[in-house]
Order: structure tokens, then C-alpha cells, then sequence
């Protein structure tokens, strides 16, 4: 996830900690936003090491094979993140992965462009897809889905209170008329939840629908997955998550494999079996106050680093 003027980075110095690349290294950056990630592991690995990152966005693609056009150590690919252990098998070619990053959410890029619709303070159609090329729009999704499930939708992933009374807004509002701009959706979710404190009040309900859209949770748990089954013994994967939901599931899936298979806790005897597949590296980690003064977008940020430790299969 991108950040700020300049699209810096969030926890960059921290993430090169907890990877702790080695010259002439394999690395894979799932989520490449604008390259300011890559941008440093291609310094640590030197000369004879490689960076094969993914993104699902093609404009990030785009910029990323303007920026390092002139590098071969980075291998740009099209593809959601939740395709992470396909991707590698194909681009690894017998080289042993030391290390994964995945910086999740959504890039400054991206909300900084009315025209991608992530954001509810500028109009812009209402399309929220990271991947403009496929799958279905906000719009789509708001226009087609029951009552029920927009509001168990904005309730689980947006965690909002008043997710009943904005769902029925909405069904309202679209039996009158198309939902289709950024600041239409804004304003009905406002009108549904009058004096409510602190945030915007529809900054929860875009966050609900971007990751419906996106099946961000889903791709999350995918990629999870596949990052751990591509690591080489020894290597380690990094992820940056910036809300509850997305980092209780890395945290889960750490803690599983960082300690012994249930079924045998508590044996005098642990059969290789069921030991432990990983190790957490360090506790979690948030931004400085220094990096919070120059880009106050890495408040929620958190990263997790794990280490996997055997070369057996997933649990």
C-alpha cells in the first residue's frame, strides 16, 4: 500500500528488518503498488538477486514497467495475490524463495483517482475493482445485492453499527434511481446515520463494499497460503495489514503453524509430523511518530513476520 505525496511506502525500514534480505536473494513482492517496496529489496539483493512482484491493478503495472524498465532483476505479473503459490511456481524457475510481502488494502493511487471510485469525498463513478478488467463494479454489486446481504456485508467487513438502517437506504434509494457516483453513495449513507461522531460516516460502508468487491479477505487467506508454501526453509513472509479484520487472520494463520498440531499438544513425544511449520519473528510492529509525521495514512498499519522453519506441507 502506497502512501502519501510521492506514494511512500509504509514501514519500509521496518519490513526490510523483519525480511533481512541477503545479496543475490529471490523475493516476491505480492502487492507492488508503485514499486517503493521492490524499489529497496532490489538494493539489498544486489546485483545477482530478483524480485518477481504481482499486482492486480494494470495501472500499477503500467507504472512499474515504466519506473524499471531498465532492470531485469524485477519481474512485473498481472495477477491478484490470491494466485500468489501458481504465480511463483511458474516464475521461480528452481530458485528458492527467502522471502514474501504482502502490504494489503488500497493504494493512494488509488484513492487519490476520482475515476477508480474509492473515494467518498470526490464524484466519481462508483467502481471501487482494483482490477478495472474484471469482476463487478460497486455499482453492480449495491444495484443487485438483497437487503439482507448489503447488510451483513457493511456490518462484518465495515464493522458499522447502523449497517441495518444504511442497507435499507440504499435499497430506497436505488428503487428510485440507479446508485452510480461516489458522492451519491456518500451522502445516503449520511442521511442514514445523521450525527454520527468522528469519522465520515460513509467511510465504513465503502470500506464494506471495496472489500466485498475485491474479495479481499478471501484473497488474503489465499495468499497467505501460497506465500507459506512458496518460502524456501529459513525464508520469511511479511505482511502489512491496515484494519482488525485483515490482521486477525494473519495473525491466526502465524499462530497455527507457529505452534505444535493440537491433536498431539501435550505428548511426551511430538512426531515430526506435527511440529511446529513456523515461527513468529519479533511482535508486531507500528509506525514511528516520525513516519506518522510525514504520512499520516500508516496510523492503522501493522506488520507481522514470520519465519517458516521446516519443508513439509501446510497445515
Amino acid at each position: 500500500m502506497e502512501h502519501a505525496d510521492g506514494h511512500e511506502p509504509v514501514l519500509v525500514e521496518e519490513v526490510l528488518e523483519a525480511l533481512s534480505p541477503v545479496a543475490g536473494g529471490f523475493y516476491v513482492d505480492a502487492t507492488f503498488g508503485r514499486g517503493g517496496h521492490a524499489a529497496r529489496l532490489l538494493q539489498a539483493v544486489g546485483t545477482a538477486g530478483s524480485v518477481l512482484a504481482l499486482d492486480r491493478d494494470p495501472d500499477a503495472i503500467a507504472a512499474g514497467r515504466a519506473r524499471f524498465a531498465a532492470d531485469p532483476r524485477l519481474e512485473l505479473v498481472h495477477a491478484d495475490f490470491g494466485r500468489l503459490a501458481e504465480i511463483v511456481a511458474s516464475h521461480a524457475r528452481g530458485r528458492p524463495v527467502r522471502g514474501v510481502l504482502l502490504d494489503l488494502g488500497v493504494s493512494s493511487p488509488q484513492i487519490d483517482d476520482p475515476q477508480r471510485g474509492f473515494s467518498f469525498t470526490k464524484d466519481g463513478p462508483l467502481d471501487m475493482r482494483m482490477d478495472p478488467t474484471r469482476g463487478v463494479s460497486a455499482a453492480q454489486f449495491v444495484a443487485s445485492t438483497e437487503e439482507r446481504e448489503l447488510q451483513r456485508v457493511i456490518a462484518e467487513l465495515g464493522e458499522e453499527r447502523h449497517a441495518r438502517r444504511i442497507a435499507r437506504a440504499l435499497v430506497e434509494a436505488r428503487n428510485s434511481a440507479p446508485i452510480t457516483r461516489t458522492l451519491q453513495l456518500a451522502e445516503i449513507v449520511r442521511r442514514a446515520v445523521r450525527g454520527y461522531d468522528g469519522k465520515h460516516p460513509a467511510t465504513r460502508t465503502f470500506q464494506a463494499l471495496r472489500m466485498a468487491v475485491n474479495d479481499e479477505l478471501g484473497q488474503l487467506r489465499a495468499a497467505l497460503v501460497g506465500a507459506f508454501d512458496s518460502l524456501a526453509p529459513g525464508g520469511r513472509m511479511a505482511v502489512i495489514s491496515f484494519h482488525s479484520l485483515e490482521d486477525r487472520i494473519v495473525k491466526h494463520f502465524i499462530r497455527e503453524r507457529s505452534s505444535v498440531d493440537p491433536v498431539f499438544a501435550g505428548l511426551p513425544v511430538i512426531p515430526a509430523s506435527a511440529q511446529p511449520l513456523m515461527r513468529e519473528v519479533g511482535r508486531k510492529r507500528r509506525a514511528t511518530e516520525a513516519e506518522l509525521a510525514r504520512n499520516p495514512r500508516a496510523r492503522s498499519a501493522v506488520l507481522r513476520c514470520a519465519e517458516r522453519i521446516v519443508a513439509g506441507g501446510a497445515r
